[in-house]
């Protein structure tokens, strides 16, 4: 099998997962997912787990390389990116239905970016009062 490129995007976050053949290893921008903290690790997992449990043994590597944005949403653009990774190389429509089923954000961006700033004001919403005294 050739490897496969993917990418996932949340907010300003960009993921490009690469998947090939290998041992199971899953690095993110040069270094093993392990490392992240235990929450962002959970995350990561999530679709390993749900792959590993519907076709038993995984054997791909995973290479994602994230730019931009903030920790939160590179850690949700990898989950992304590695979800639709693992459903393209397995070519499984049973994992993609599995996840579907566990979170709809596995498989699909979710499309909801920062609303720009108006003109003459510092947010994106709320007005500023005006004062008549």
């Amino acid at each position: 099998m050739a490897s496969v490129v993917i990418s996932g995007k949340r907010k300003r976050s960009i993921a490009r997962a690469t998947i090939k053949e290998g041992k199971g290893i899953v690095t993110i921008n040069k270094r093993p997912y392990e490392l992240l903290p235990t929450l962002h690790r959970l995350m990561i997992e999530e679709p390993l787990k749900i792959a590993k449990e519907k076709l038993g043994k995984i054997d791909f590597d995973i290479f994602v390389k994230v730019i931009g944005g903030g920790r939160e949403s590179q850690i949700e653009a990898c989950r992304l990116a590695i979800a639709r990774a693992l459903v393209k190389a397995t070519k499984s429509n049973e994992l993609k239905k599995e996840f579907l089923a566990y979170d709809r954000n596995m498989l699909i961006a979710d499309t909801r970016r920062k609303e720009p700033y108006k003109p003459g004001d510092s947010k994106a919403r709320a007005k500023m009062q005006k004062s008549y005294r």
